[in-house]
């Protein structure tokens, strides 16, 4: 990896840093908190994470963060896992998400769109109005601080009111979106065991009406615990016996109460993807997500009143939390519920240009997806608003910053942004002050000590290491729901390195600082010693126009060998021929190392997913080295069962 010094693809100008908050911050953290005043970024990074705890009480201080009873210390215990953060204070995330509506009652809080492309306006007093009516519903029906909601949703108004007014009641919530098969929703809320469940009747998706009735029907015979199930006519039928109306829970007008919960109070619980085995049900607090959101929406992406965030995303990816979390700093938020290529793979640019988006995040696919698909979004939609395009889900390849620089606007901030489920934020990613290069993340996130370590650990610069992350983080989860013990917990994060976080990607920190993704840790391609991320080939193989997709593996022989299968789904009308084999290794020998030039070129009907759209390596790799699909892989967070089959096929003959 080389430390040079390559011309930036954007460089904000001096009125643009001058505005950014974060760069208001730095001064005032200066000023009151011993912060650096010049040295910009880099400064102010290190010395969040030099002075951790008096920079999370810069943070509170500067977005007002409201205790009800104040706090001891910044951190009691620093020890990870297990930091205890603001032992003694109490506060309510749902109520810092509704204060707006104190000064700006009739300005828009939420923006609902469907693939119809009408927008549909939610009041920041009609949010705080239904969720003051849903918060006393629930405490009627029983619902008391921990006790878990549900929702089987898509991302609608409906969805935000549900979160906000469990939250409110100091309740936990849950959510999937409905296109989760039963089996997949109850691997996740049998763990939970929810006391209510919130649901739609069915859900609209790629120009189709998709019932889920006989699947509600499912979830409510499988979840022994619920005390109700509350009924959302999204395809106006009537509702099911036994069921409330959401409507007769949401038409009161009652002033909100928020319970105040101590600092480390369960908020939701999150999800991982389950590919393996039962998906970890991941517990986040109510202040640690309330305050690392106000840093990463507030100072990273520079959100505020005047913003308007449009992230695509569904109710069962962390995105959908984060995308709430806008509302914290004052920020309409955009609801998009439909299928990111409906009518045609340009939707979500039509989306931006309707809402007025400021900031529109989307996935690192999607981008590719445009520009294979030859679409030309300034050409076609009106993105005057947009400020800044950022990705995440996968890394961006250098071509997908190139396409963005080209095909949207030259001077756009693009801001490629990885963190985890795991955080519900990002360990490296935007920041408004700083240059953009091209394949990389602008720098880690203020707070986090982000760095790139051998298996030794020892830190690396401008050389592939494992993510570490050295001090704790607010978000961190508090636990996993069913880990007693907790060893499920450190097993996934503190297993390799003792005391210190370690994510499972593989990154390069820069000497400029900045990050590079090179995908999973765990499905490393490992050639003669050479490691590389599978990001690196799809990246390289995937601008090949014949190529719709892609998936390697590397699999250890029980000889001692090596096999590292290319796995190609193609574009329609493309063949599979010795000319198009011969181009796939020459991209990779001369872009990449002849020592990961595959050992088989393979065509496939397809790239299996999991349901929040990352492509699934670890289990096709189990397969491919013998074990049966059962033990392979958790069906209910796969989005194409029948894909598997062709790589289960496959390790048959070869066996």
């Amino acid at each position: 990896m080389t430390s040079a010094n390559p011309t930036p693809l954007w460089q904000p100008d001096a009125d643009r840093i001058a505005r950014a908050q974060i760069t208001r911050f730095q001064a005032w953290a200066a000023e009151r908190h011993g912060a650096p005043a010049e040295g910009g970024y880099p400064a102010l990074h290190r010395w969040s994470v030099d002075e951790l705890e008096t920079f999370w009480k810069a943070v509170t201080e500067w977005f007002d963060v409201r205790f009800s009873t104040p706090y001891a210390r910044v951190l009691g215990n620093r020890s990870m896992p297990g930091a205890e953060w603001f032992p003694g204070a109490t506060l309510n995330y749902a109520e810092h998400a509704l204060r707006a509506a104190a000064t700006r009652a009739d300005d828009p809080a939420l923006l609902a769109v469907d693939e119809t492309h009408e927008p549909r306006l939610v009041t920041w007093s009609e949010l705080r109005r239904q969720v003051g009516s849903l918060a006393a519903e629930l405490r009627a029906l029983g619902v008391r601080p921990g006790d878990r909601v549900s929702g089987y949703l898509p991302n609608i108004p409906e969805a935000v009111v549900a979160l906000l007014a469990t939250a409110a009641v100091g309740g936990v919530w849950t959510s999937c979106a409905p296109d989760f098969g039963a089996r997949s929703v109850l691997d996740r809320f049998q763990q939970v065991e929810p006391v209510v469940l919130i649901t739609v009747d069915g859900y609209r998706y790629g120009g189709k009406e998709h019932d889920r009735r006989e699947t509600v029907a499912e979830l409510r015979r499988e979840l022994p615990t619920l005390r109700a199930v509350v009924h959302i006519p999204l395809l106006g039928t009537d509702a099911p016996e036994g069921a409330l109306e959401w409507s007769a829970l949401t038409s009161a007008d009652v002033e909100p109460v928020f319970e105040q919960v101590p600092f480390d109070h369960p908020l939701w619980v999150l999800y991982s993807s389950g590919t393996t085995g039962l998906p970890k049900a991941i517990v986040q607090s109510q202040g640690g997500i309330l305050i690392e959101h106000l840093k990463q929406l507030g100072l990273h992406c520079d959100l505020g009143p005047e913003s308007c965030l449009f992230w695509y995303t569904s109710t069962g990816w962390m995105m959908w939390n984060f995308l709430v979390s806008g509302l914290l700093t004052g920020t309409m938020i955009v609801l998009y519920d439909g299928s990111p290529g409906h009518p045609d793979t340009g939707a979500q640019w039509r989306v931006a240009e309707r809402t007025g988006a400021t900031l529109f995040g989307t996935s690192a696919a999607y981008v590719m997806a445009c520009r294979k698909a030859g679409v030309h979004p300034a050409r076609d939609y009106d993105l005057t608003t947009v400020q800044c395009v950022a990705t995440t889900g996968s890394p961006l390849p250098p071509d997908g910053f190139a396409w963005l620089h080209d095909e949207v606007r030259d001077d756009l901030w693009i801001a490629s942004v990885s963190g985890g489920t795991d955080v519900c934020s990002c360990f490296a990613g935007a920041v408004p002050t700083l240059p953009v290069y091209i394949g990389e993340l602008q720098a880690p996130g203020l707070g986090t000590d982000l760095q790139s370590w051998d298996p030794s650990g020892k830190p690396l610069i401008d050389e592939v290491g494992e993510l570490v992350v050295t001090n704790p983080m607010p978000s961190m989860p508090i636990r996993f729901w069913n880990d007693p013990d907790g060893s499920r917990y450190h097993e996934s994060y503190f297993a390799m390195y003792p005391g210190v976080w370690r994510h499972g990607d593989w990154i390069t920190v820069t000497t400029r600082g900045s990050v590079i993704i090179h995908g999973r840790s765990d499905s490393t391609l490992n050639r003669q010693g050479v490691r590389m991320g599978s990001a690196d080939i799809y990246e390289a193989v995937e601008r090949l126009p014949e190529i719709r997709e892609s998936l390697v593996i590397g699999i250890e022989q029980p000889d001692g060998g090596y096999w590292m299968p290319l796995f190609v789904h193609l574009a329609p009308g493309a063949v599979l021929d010795d000319a198009l084999l011969n181009r796939i290794k020459q991209t990779i020998r001369e872009q990449l190392s002849p020592r990961h030039v595959p050992d088989e070129i393979i065509e496939v009907p397809g790239v299996p997913h999991t349901l929040t759209g990352k492509r699934i390596e670890v289990p096709v790799k189990r397969l491919l080295q013998g074990a049966p699909l059962e033990k392979a892989v958790n069906p209910g967070s796969i989005d194409n069962l029948d894909l598997l089959h062709f790589y289960e096929d496959l390790a048959r003959k070869r066996a």
